[in-house]
C-alpha cells in the first residue's frame, strides 16, 4: 500500500491473471511497496488453479515500469540492492506457469529486468526499452541472461550505452514477440494468453521448462533432462485425449492429468 492506494492490482479474466503496477504518476517505478506487491501477486497466481497465464503490465500508457524508485534509493542511501528488491522470475521467484509482459511505454532499468524475465513479451508501438544503469552509476547483475535472449553484441550495446530502443527494434532483436498499436495492447495480450491457456496444461508447463534447459546445461544434459520432463506428459490422460479428440473432430477436454 502507498498512502492508502494499492500499488499492485490483481484481476483474473478468462483464466488469465493480470498483474498491474499502479503508480502511473511515478512512471510505475519499483519501490518497496511495489516489490512486496509483485511477490504477493505471484504467490496468489501460483496458488490460483483457475489462472493459467499471468500478464504483467503497468498502469497508464506512458510507462510499463521506469525501474527502481531513485528517490527512495536516495532517501535510503541504498548501496547493494537486496536480492528480493524486485521479483525476478526464474531467479528469486519460481512461477511454473507462463508469464507474459504487456509493455506499454517505457521499460527502463528494473522495468527492462521485468520484461526480460517474463517468458513472452507483447509491446505497444510506443514502447521503449533501455538498460539505463550506466547513466546513474547503478548495477545490472540481473542482465546475465540477456545474451541468451538477444545477440551478444546487441546485449553489449544496450548495457554499455544505456541508449533506448523502440518497440520495432526490440522485436527485430528477439526481445519482443509482437508489436501492436497501443490501444490494442490489452486485447492482443489477452488473446495470446487465452491461446496458451487453451492448450494441454501439462504440455505447456513442460514446454516452458524445456525451453530454458539449454541456458543451464550442455546439449547432452539438456536432452536427458527434457526426456525426464516430458515422460509423465506422454503417460498422462491428456496425451490420449488430444489425438482422440482430433480423430473425433471435436475440441479436446483437458484435465491436467
Amino acid at each position: 500500500m502507498e498512502c492508502g492506494v494499492e500499488v499492485v492490482r490483481y484481476e483474473t479474466v478468462n483464466r488469465v491473471a493480470w498483474v498491474t503496477i499502479d503508480r502511473p504518476a511515478a512512471s510505475n517505478a519499483i519501490n518497496r511497496a511495489v516489490s512486496d506487491g509483485l511477490f504477493a501477486a505471484a504467490d496468489r497466481f501460483n496458488a490460483d488453479d483457475d489462472a493459467l497465464v499471468l500478464v504483467l503490465t503497468g498502469a497508464g500508457d506512458q510507462a510499463f515500469c521506469a525501474g527502481g524508485d531513485l528517490k527512495e534509493m536516495a532517501d535510503d542511501a541504498m548501496t547493494v540492492p537486496p536480492q528480493d528488491f524486485v521479483p525476478q522470475f526464474g531467479r528469486n521467484l519460481l512461477v511454473d506457469k507462463p508469464v507474459i509482459a504487456a509493455v506499454n511505454g517505457a521499460a527502463y532499468a528494473g522495468g527492462f529486468l521485468l520484461a526480460q524475465s517474463c517468458d513472452l513479451c507483447v509491446a505497444s508501438d510506443n514502447a521503449r526499452f533501455a538498460i539505463t544503469e550506466v547513466k546513474v552509476g547503478r548495477g545490472v547483475p540481473w542482465a546475465v541472461p540477456l545474451p541468451w535472449l538477444v545477440p551478444p553484441r546487441v546485449a553489449m550495446q544496450l548495457l554499455l550505452t544505456g541508449d533506448p530502443i523502440n518497440a520495432m527494434r526490440a522485436r527485430e532483436i528477439g526481445l519482443v514477440n509482437e508489436v501492436v498499436p497501443a490501444a490494442a495492447l490489452r486485447a492482443a495480450t489477452q488473446a495470446m494468453a487465452e491461446r496458451i491457456a487453451a492448450n494441454a496444461p501439462l504440455s505447456v508447463l513442460a514446454a516452458k521448462r524445456t525451453a530454458r534447459l539449454f541456458a543451464d546445461m550442455s546439449l547432452r544434459e539438456a536432452f536427458e533432462a527434457a526426456e525426464r520432463i516430458w515422460h509423465p506428459v506422454y503417460l498422462s490422460e491428456d496425451a490420449q485425449e488430444g489425438p482422440r479428440a482430433f480423430r473425433q473432430g471435436r475440441s479436446p477436454v483437458w484435465r491436467g492429468r
